[in-house]
């Protein structure tokens, strides 16, 4: 679909830009040197991606909102038999990347490695669904890309959609009046309480990086949570016609929910965000709030003198006096007034439904 003059439809947050007066150039320059940085992979790996795997990117980069100074967050995804060549082939492509001057990722082991699809599907919830195993799946579903061949990718996300929704007694056959996904929003609200709760374990194992952590806590994590929140939520906001998602107009068809949400969380975070202030409720003071944060947010994280600042800063009493530090408070409090007033003041329907399903 194209607009009057045959130009490419505006995104969402080219519309909220309108709808506030304002452009936001942090996030803008990250969106390009994102798509840049993901073309640049594509070229470097094309020879490195068996036919059973896809090698997936997570984090800032899969979000659009990669920086000079962002670690690069990867996996190579397996579905299917196992094969000793897959561990040569990982090793293959962190030679590459460090050749090619990437920054690694972060010391947990949840990147830079393998993920097999069977425990990513197979082991939600229970003893076998550890932290790592939990955040693959939903940072899977909630920032990731496939660079090159998306096969694998894209079959593994269709499947643990599936298994989300087959699973979902609740959603096929209750008799709730809303159609929401609950299988799958509590597995998103228990992913970022998990977050919540390993940014103290961090902060007591490995204090170095501890304020960049907060930064992130405070900004990108949250909105990778919000992000959940309103595919969870998508049903309701964004599909008024529940015909097209039933086999014969009452019973909900368990292919077309699966379509709906493989096509919600398509959409960047940033861009979720965005589609959701162009409600008609939503003021433009909240949107140029969170936007207006969000940018500060990538501009502190881009500058490499601020974001070596943040890396450096020891855990002590000094940390509250801190410029950079006090500067990411003050960010992170107006993005939070700005969700505040989203969720909980200006859009009814969006406080009916994060009362009734997400927090009881």
């Amino acid at each position: 679909m194209t607009n009057d003059e045959g130009a490419a439809p505006r995104s969402a947050i080219e519309r909220i830009g309108e709808k506030t007066g304002r452009s936001w150039p942090s996030i803008e320059a990250a969106a390009r040197l994102s798509a840049e940085t993901r073309a640049r992979l594509a070229a470097l790996l094309r020879e490195q991606i068996p036919c059973d795997t896809s090698v997936v990117v997570f984090g800032s980069l899969a979000r659009g909102e990669y920086t000079t100074g962002s670690d690069l967050d990867w996996t190579l995804l397996i579905d299917g038999q196992a094969d000793e060549g897959h561990f040569s082939q990982a090793q293959a492509i962190t030679r590459i990347l460090k050749e090619a001057k990437f920054h690694e990722p972060g010391p947990t082991g949840v990147f830079g490695n393998v993920a097999f699809s069977h425990p990513i599907l197979h082991q939600i919830g229970g003893q076998e669904d550890t932290n790592k195993n939990t955040t693959q799946r939903i940072l899977l579903l909630l920032e990731s890309l496939a660079i090159g061949q998306p096969d694998a990718h894209e079959r593994v996300l269709r499947l643990v959609l599936s298994r989300y929704v087959e699973d979902d007694r609740g959603l096929r056959y209750g008799s709730k009046r809303e159609i929401l996904p609950m299988f799958l929003l509590n597995d998103i609200v228990r992913y970022w309480r998990t977050v919540a709760v390993d940014f103290v374990y961090k902060q007591r194992e490995r204090s170095s990086g501890w304020a960049l952590r907060n930064a992130k806590l405070r900004m990108s994590r949250k909105l990778i949570f919000v992000s959940g929140l309103l595919t969870c939520f998508g049903f309701e906001l964004f599909c008024k016609d529940r015909t097209t998602l039933t086999d014969d107009g009452e019973r909900l068809s368990t292919p077309a929910l699966v379509r709906f949400l493989r096509e919600r969380i398509r959409v960047t975070p940033l861009e979720s965000l965005a589609e959701v202030l162009l409600r008609p409720s939503i003021s433009a003071e909240t949107a140029r709030t969170l936007f207006d944060s969000y940018d500060a947010f990538l501009a502190l994280l881009s500058n490499e003198e601020e974001r070596g600042r943040l890396k450096q800063l020891p855990l002590d009493d000094q940390l509250g006096s801190d410029p950079t530090f006090k500067r990411v408070r003050d960010i992170g409090r107006e993005f939070q007034g700005g969700l505040d007033r989203l969720f909980f003041k200006e859009d009814e329907e969006l406080r009916k439904l994060l009362q009734t399903y997400g927090v009881f």
